[in-house]
């Protein structure tokens, strides 16, 4: 009888080092599902606890290159500092009411911006796209998130978030903020949760007709009502600092 030599034995890799697998599509639901456990973890692990949404144009320029947009760079930085100024002082300290941003230039680069200015910690939520938008510099390290499934960005940037704030913006920021306003039209995010604040009417105002909406029978006016305008980092955060410790 012929002899048969033993193979050497591969060990096969676990499926969760597995790269082929993992990126193929078979492995799509435990990509979505890491983006649902990994910030939830890593949230956790730096105890923040709520959050201020922040959104705006990417396009914002701090140098000031004469766009309509830059002005409102350094409102979105002033307020940031502002909220994040007096979030710290709250208890628990360092926890509530943390700046948030999408991750990108622009009022997000600001947002983050403000926070840093005023020593407190601030989170970017980036998304990987064909042309990276890379995380801007002000985001506090171990808060820098990047998302390759944008329903999943958007369901953590809002799950944490006690009010959001959205400075003008294009296609972008439209849809959040559509998004976010549906969600409390529908009652699927309370509004005794979450405040929504559409700040720079002057902008606004030329970009959607509400009150149209409202005549046109599309929006009830009570709809119109879903959020509250401001045009000043002081008139925002003195809306804030009214509002949020009533939602507690």
């Amino acid at each position: 009888m012929k002899k048969t030599e033993p193979r050497k034995l591969e060990i096969p890799e676990s499926p969760y080092r597995d790269l082929e697998f993992l990126e193929s599509l078979e492995g799509r639901t435990l990509r979505i599902l890491s983006e649902y456990v990994w910030p939830m973890a890593r949230l956790e692990k730096l105890k923040v606890e709520s959050t201020i949404l922040f959104l705006g144009s990417a396009k914002a320029n701090p140098a000031s290159t004469g766009s309509i947009l830059d002005k409102y760079y350094w409102e979105a930085e002033e307020l940031a500092y502002r909220i994040t100024k007096w979030a710290m002082n709250l208890r628990p300290k360092g926890r509530k009411y943390v700046v948030c941003t999408g991750g990108g230039p622009g009022i997000m680069e600001a947002a983050n911006r403000g926070a840093g200015r005023a020593g407190g910690k601030s989170i970017g939520m980036n998304i990987s796209l064909p042309q990276p938008q890379l995380p801007n510099p002000y985001i506090t390290p171990g808060l820098s998130f990047t998302f390759h499934y944008f329903f999943m960005r958007k369901f953590w940037l809002l799950y944490k978030a006690k009010a959001v704030i959205a400075f003008p913006g294009g296609y972008g920021t439209l849809d959040e903020f559509f998004e976010i306003i549906t969600l409390l039209q529908t009652g699927k995010v309370s509004r005794k949760e979450v405040l929504l604040i559409l700040y720079g009417p002057d902008y606004w105002n030329r970009i959607v007709n509400f009150q149209a909406m409202v005549e046109a029978g599309a929006i009830t006016e009570e709809d119109a009502r879903l959020f509250h305008v401001c045009s000043s980092p002081e008139e925002a955060f003195n809306f804030l600092k009214k509002r949020l410790p009533e939602m507690d």
